[in-house]
């Protein structure tokens, strides 16, 4: 809370320095639950794609396309949301991450994870018809432009020496259920099929300039993750062939926490040493899973992809927002410390 309201009410020296204070206390509870990388928890954005949007000239984040999500509690009110759209030609104006890496470098000895949101979140929720097509004459000149920033940074990230980096990629929910695959169809006027081809292309691009010895390269898909709502539901069943098979990448970090996510039958798919993070454990919610049930579903997902290749994390970081999911910081300490004993039962 004491984050939040300065971001209200702090100058921007006030602000940075209670950043510094919140980071240092959670680089200390990760040590203290034996964590083998070091996040800052995203404590410097507004949401998990602002890195992006604060660092390159071109949104106009005060008009915006709006987004309805559905709740995952019946008794939580719809939730709107509103990104910024593309109003000028995009240009770099700073590192992306450039006020995030130095301060963990300087605080933490563990290796070092970053995350930054993939290339095809933009031209989906940024571009708006009779603005953006003044600049970029579609989704697909609007997403080629982004890729070159990303590859840039991508590439400097890697050569700073960071040993993770996870790329969220949310947007490849939409071709799972039929309900977005029709909106892709009707309200951008692309053939869904061909969108997930071009999607995984801008993708495997950013990927490959990341590519270095000892650096781990991760993909997270999952559903939405706003206020304990989601936007979208259905297995992969419908893209897992072609996703998991052409992307270039060590990791998929897997939303497996309810019944919307389908069935691991999918993860037959996955390409032979490839690891998938089963997201067992809801970010969303304030119970706390049963251990035992969490371990027989790891069990069950071991018939399509070999334990030494399976790991565990929640679902989805505990606040793709700056408001966070309807959940305390208790219980969501609560589910890591389950994820790690959960982990050093099962891969001891």
């Amino acid at each position: 809370m004491e984050l939040l309201e300065a971001r209200k009410n702090s100058s921007s020296e006030q602000l940075r320095d209670i950043e510094d204070q919140q980071i240092l206390r959670i680089l200390a509870k990760q040590k203290e639950l034996g964590f083998e990388i070091a996040t800052d928890g995203e404590f410097r954005r507004r949401n998990f794609m602002s890195d992006f949007t604060g660092a390159v000239e071109g949104f106009d984040l005060t008009c915006a396309v709006g987004r309805t999500w559905r709740a995952d509690q019946a008794d939580t009110a719809p939730v709107s949301s509103v990104t910024g759209i593309v109003s000028s030609k995009l240009r770099s104006v700073r590192p992306l991450t450039g006020h995030e890496l130095p301060f963990l470098k300087a605080h933490s000895a563990l290796p070092i994870k970053v995350t930054l949101p993939s290339p095809t979140q933009f031209p989906a929720i940024s571009f708006k018809r009779g603005v953006t097509d003044k600049v970029y004459p579609d989704h697909s000149a609007l997403l080629s432009d982004v890729v070159k920033i990303m590859k840039n940074d991508l590439s400097e990230l890697c050569a700073q020496g960071v040993s993770y980096i996870q790329i969220d990629a949310p947007r490849y929910s939409y071709y799972m259920d039929p309900k977005w695959r029709s909106w892709i169809r009707t309200e951008l006027q692309i053939d869904p099929d061909s969108a997930l081809d071009e999607a995984i292309r801008a993708d495997n691009e950013c990927l490959r300039a990341a590519r270095r010895e000892g650096v781990i390269l991760g993909m997270h898909l999952c559903r939405g993750n706003n206020r304990s709502h989601w936007y979208a539901e259905g297995g992969y069943d419908a893209i897992a062939e072609k996703l998991f098979g052409t992307l270039e990448v060590d990791r998929f970090l897997l939303e497996y926490d309810d019944e919307r996510s389908g069935t691991f039958e999918p993860l037959r798919f996955v390409p032979k040493g490839k690891t998938v993070v089963l997201g067992l454990i809801s970010s969303k919610v304030p119970r706390l899973e049963d251990p035992g049930q969490v371990a027989r579903r790891i069990d069950a997902a071991s018939r399509y992809v070999p334990l030494e290749n399976l790991a565990l994390s929640p679902q989805c970081g505990f606040a793709s927002t700056a408001e966070g999911n309807l959940i305390t910081e208790s219980h969501q300490w609560a589910k890591l410390e389950l994820v790690v004993d959960t982990a050093r039962r099962m891969w001891a």
